[in-house]
């Protein structure tokens, strides 16, 4: 179902990463194998909202924010604007995919089948090409969801016992303006973002762990019904034996 577009520029993608430790790839997927893909997530109704209050992460399905009141969804939100002012924060929507292989053979649906092609050879070989790294031997996997006010405070991936080489994005909005926020943006030694990334449809974000880096809050620029959605996860190691 997914096919790499076939290119002539790895060269120069592997000397930008390893320059820099981030890397923008274009036009990744096929095109109508990508819109496919985007079809199929805009129709899932089993997306999560996510957030967490200091380590502990709480998890909402659709039948749960039903059952919440609007009043009592805003002083949520209100809750998790104000804690994110000054501590690691993070507010929007996921599904989470299986590492088993037999579980996502079970499922048999897009987002399954893109993170069985994630695990290929096809695909680890590329990855492991441009990053530099022949020791990449897994690839995970979610799908995830940015609306107004939604974000991910600064963080760098490093978790003891992952094996994390380097977290991709793989962009699924078909139309995104800079203006609406949510963009991918690193941060230098100083503070100041080095370096942005605005979601491009089709376009897959590589990126080196550990490096610190955030999603800024999708603003009220953004129309109502504006949805950030990409693949997301992280290019790591084989456990030890």
């Amino acid at each position: 179902m997914f096919d790499l577009v076939p290119r002539n520029d790895l060269g120069a993608l592997r000397a930008r990463y390893a320059a820099s430790g981030r890397v923008y790839v274009p036009g990744v997927f096929v095109e109508s194998q990508a819109r496919t893909l985007a079809e199929h997530l805009a129709a899932r109704r089993d997306w999560r909202l996510i957030f967490n209050r200091g380590d502990e992460l709480f998890e909402f399905d659709e039948a749960a924010r039903t059952r919440i009141s609007p009043a009592q969804l805003a002083g949520l939100h209100t809750a998790i604007e104000n804690a994110g002012r000054r501590s690691f924060q993070y507010h929007y929507e996921n599904i989470r995919v299986s590492e088993q292989a037999a579980e996502r053979a079970a499922q048999g649906d897009a987002l399954n089948r893109l993170a069985d092609f994630l695990n290929s050879a096809v695909f680890l070989d590329f990855a492991r090409c441009v990053l530099g790294c022949d020791e990449i031997a897994i690839a995970d996997c979610q799908a995830t969801c940015y609306r107004r006010g939604h974000f991910l405070n600064t963080h760098d991936d490093d978790v003891a016992g992952k094996y994390r080489v380097a977290a991709y994005v793989l962009n699924l909005t078909p139309c995104w303006r800079a203006e609406w926020g949510g963009q991918l943006q690193f941060l230098g030694d100083d503070g100041h973002v080095a370096e942005a990334f605005v979601p491009q449809f089709n376009a897959l974000n590589l990126l080196r762990v550990p490096q610190p880096h955030l999603v800024g809050m999708v603003t009220t620029l953004a129309p109502p019904d504006a949805r950030r959605v990409s693949i997301t996860g992280w290019l790591r190691r084989g456990l030890p034996a």
